[in-house]
């Protein structure tokens, strides 16, 4: 190919108009004009980049929508083993009703069956409405709360106490953190461009 180029140029430079002979490339670039392949593959790539905007716009809102909801619960008294506004909340019944109230997903009543069902990521890829579990009772995954941004998380704590916001960043729950998880929501894929 770089011959061909070479000659090309040389007989441009002296002045001759020689057409360059057809090659390989020249067959291909004609049979992907003839069926359309470049301008398929751009629609290919649109399509998919639509897609992925649509699926990540639609995880962010789900992730908005379930921290607002779950700020609206601030104040509502710890009950052990209460999964509703009516009755109070413990840790892993709060996670549940939000989760349900807004996402539409039933997860595990237990924190320890929460974190067993849900996704593990690593600490700095929190998201809003990602779970962040907690050893507070001397066992793995005692305690969750749904993680908010800026190093803080929504819970309902313990007895006497009401559902608020803490920072991650305090001594007392950086020496228990005992992870973070993702719940999976599976949301139905988009029909392909064009089909009815």
């Amino acid at each position: 190919m770089l011959r061909m180029l070479c000659l090309a140029l040389v007989l441009a430079a002296a002045g001759v108009h020689a057409a360059p002979p057809a090659s390989a490339e020249d067959d291909v670039g004609r049979f992907m004009a003839e069926k359309r392949f470049v301008d398929r593959l751009e629609e290919v790539r649109a399509t998919m980049g639509d897609r992925v905007s649509a699926g990540a716009n639609h995880v962010a809102q789900r992730a908005s929508e379930l921290v607002v909801t779950a700020m609206g619960f601030l104040g509502v008294p710890y009950r052990r083993g209460g999964s509703s506004v009516e009755t109070g909340f413990d840790c892993s019944g709060f996670v549940r009703a939000m989760y349900e109230q807004t996402v539409g997903l039933i997860l595990p009543r237990r924190a320890d069956e929460q974190a067993a069902a849900t996704q593990k990521i690593d600490k700095k890829d929190l998201q809003p409405g990602d779970l962040v579990f907690f050893n507070t009772m001397r066992r793995a995954f005692s305690h969750v709360g749904i993680y908010i941004g800026d190093n803080k998380f929504i819970h309902s704590p313990r007895p006497g106490a009401q559902v608020r916001v803490e920072d991650m960043g305090i001594a007392y729950w950086t020496r228990r953190f005992d992870g973070a998880r993702r719940v999976l929501t599976h949301t139905p894929e988009p029909p392909p461009a064009g089909a009815h």
